[in-house]
């Protein structure tokens, strides 16, 4: 006799998913969003051993950092850009500039995207500071 296929229970591996589909739809509604300001997205999702960026894009002479937060409530999103988030995302920055080395005499800049339901996303521009940690363009690697 076949045995019936036991149905999926919601628990964290069923969270885990939605999250995951829920973070891909922001980062998509972000980079088409930037892609309307005139940005040029260079990679998303990027993974290096030191952490992920969410978006890289380019516009004039900026090279910009862009991580991507989803929540019910822009006040809750912007709360999840956490220190350690922030150390992640300067990590990853080090390495892409370490690879690309003609993006180092760019100005670079952190921006957060925050991506609440049926409205337009909000850019903060230069949401986080990283001189100390990556220096004048003169310095960078």
């Amino acid at each position: 006799m076949a045995r019936r296929p036991e149905p999926i229970a919601p628990g964290p591996r069923h969270e885990r998913v939605a999250a995951f589909r829920l973070g891909l739809s922001a980062e998509s509604r972000a980079a088409m969003f930037l892609i309307a300001k005139g940005y040029r997205i260079l990679a998303r999702r990027w993974k290096t051993p030191l952490g992920e960026v969410d978006i890289v894009a380019r516009r004039r002479q900026a090279l910009v950092f862009v991580e991507v937060k989803a929540r019910r409530h822009a006040d809750d999103a912007a709360e999840a850009v956490s220190e350690r988030a922030r150390q992640r995302i300067v990590a990853a920055a080090e390495f892409w500039l370490a690879h690309h080395p003609a993006d180092a005499e760019r100005d670079i800049r952190f921006d957060v995207m925050l991506v609440t339901p049926a409205r337009i996303p909000k850019h903060l521009v230069n949401a986080f500071d990283a001189s100390p940690r990556l220096g004048p363009p003169s310095r960078r690697p």
